[in-house]
């Protein structure tokens, strides 16, 4: 009886003993908004450079957190193409550079040179074609580097942030538009998972067509698939009632959008006041304070005619905290200019040298890359547990 007893499968359920996680951290997932944070505080950190090395240093920051914290679902794996994107912006901005001529000075290291092709009139100041400088494309390589590197950053948000659960925390009157661009960042993974799923059944059937003979047999399934999942999704949305028009009488909605237009003008001309200097004072703080309060209101008014119930929210916990934190102070450590020269973060491309590697921005930098330790494991799938198969007594 012991030896049977002892060969009894464990069975999961009420009763069961927790598993030992080895004082590990449990996997749950972190608030969306913090990996907003820490995700547009480093890209605030990169437009403050362009120094190659600090550029570098911030992709193999976020390539480290994605590696660490990204889950299974369809939008995790999309970073991939992000990159790809930033590889596209950093060639379209040194072909740029080298096609409208800009000049070369006597200091420049000559490259080539390609033929001047004659403008009109009207077109007078912008020069296509002619010498080309190493320094030239090299300043254009950098200033696509360091778009390049923000776009990874906003990629790195969606690629760990899950954004159907962001939708919890948006404001009620932001909650449709937020439905749509929720939908829109969805649509791309799915439809490269319709394409992989098409690929792997014609592999199946024996399929060999490839190339554009094989794109007829791809197309319509994967539309078809698309298709299918939009009727799906509509039903779904009708059925929680979606697109209600609520309590909201014309006068609320009329007031709600005349404090949300008055609102932008204010940040709009709190911006303007802000970064020019012979503006008058009136268009600085005091327009953008006024423009975000009357925002506010407006958002706190269109929120009443939305109703939304949240089950189970996601906590705000130390994990959220740390994350957001190693961010912000990330950026601020680049903005404050102290510990390092600042002419370090744009070095001069006269004359040609290797660019300096400056220890407090790079430790800046590192600190936010501490988010892929300081952030709880995703959760990883739930398996599918099946009930053991009992033995036949002899």
């Amino acid at each position: 009886m012991t030896g049977a007893a002892e060969k009894r499968p464990a069975r999961a359920g009420v009763g069961a003993a927790r598993p030992d996680t080895g004082g590990r951290r449990l996997p749950r997932t972190l608030h969306p908004v913090a990996w907003w944070i820490w995700a547009l505080a480093l890209a605030t950190a990169v437009s403050r450079t362009n120094n190659p090395l600090l550029l570098f240093l911030v992709l193999a920051v976020l390539g480290h957190v994605i590696a660490l914290r990204r889950t299974e679902a369809p939008w995790a794996r999309g970073f991939k193409y992000y990159l790809y994107l930033a590889l596209t912006v950093v060639a379209i901005r040194v072909v740029f550079r080298a096609v409208f001529a800009t000049g070369i000075t006597p200091h420049d290291h000559y490259l080539f040179s390609l033929p001047r092709i004659p403008t009109p009139d009207w077109y007078a100041g912008i020069q296509l074609g002619g010498p080309v400088s190493l320094e030239a494309l090299l300043s254009a390589a950098t200033d696509g580097l360091r778009l390049a590197c923000m776009l990874c950053c906003i990629g790195a948000a969606n690629t760990l942030a899950n954004p159907k659960r962001a939708l919890r925390v948006l404001p009620g009157a932001l909650y449709e538009l937020g439905v749509a661009v929720t939908v829109s960042i969805s649509v791309a993974p799915q439809l490269v998972q319709s394409v992989q799923r098409v690929a792997r059944a014609r592999r199946l059937r024996a399929g060999r067509n490839k190339g554009l003979k094989a794109l007829r047999g791809i197309v319509v399934p994967v539309l078809e698939d698309a298709l299918e999942r939009s009727l799906r999704l509509a039903a779904a949305m009708d059925s929680r009632g979606y697109g209600r028009a609520g309590s909201a009488t014309p006068r609320s909605r009329r007031l709600t959008g005349a404090l949300m237009l008055l609102g932008m003008c204010g940040l709009c001309a709190g911006a303007y006041g802000l970064l020019d200097a012979t503006a008058p004072k009136l268009l600085g703080l005091p327009a953008l304070a006024v423009g975000s309060v009357l925002c506010l209101a407006g958002l706190r008014l269109g929120g009443r005619r939305v109703t939304r119930t949240t089950y189970r929210p996601d906590p705000w916990r130390f994990a959220e905290w740390a994350v957001a934190s190693c961010g912000v102070l990330s950026a601020v450590l680049l903005f404050v200019n102290v510990g390092y020269n600042p002419a370090e973060l744009n070095p001069s491309l006269y004359p040609l040298s290797w660019p300096t590697l400056p220890l407090v921005p790079a430790a800046a930098i590192l600190l936010a890359g501490t988010a892929g330790f300081l952030a709880p494991p995703p959760s990883a799938p739930t398996p599918h547990i099946t009930a053991p198969r009992t033995e036949e007594a002899a």
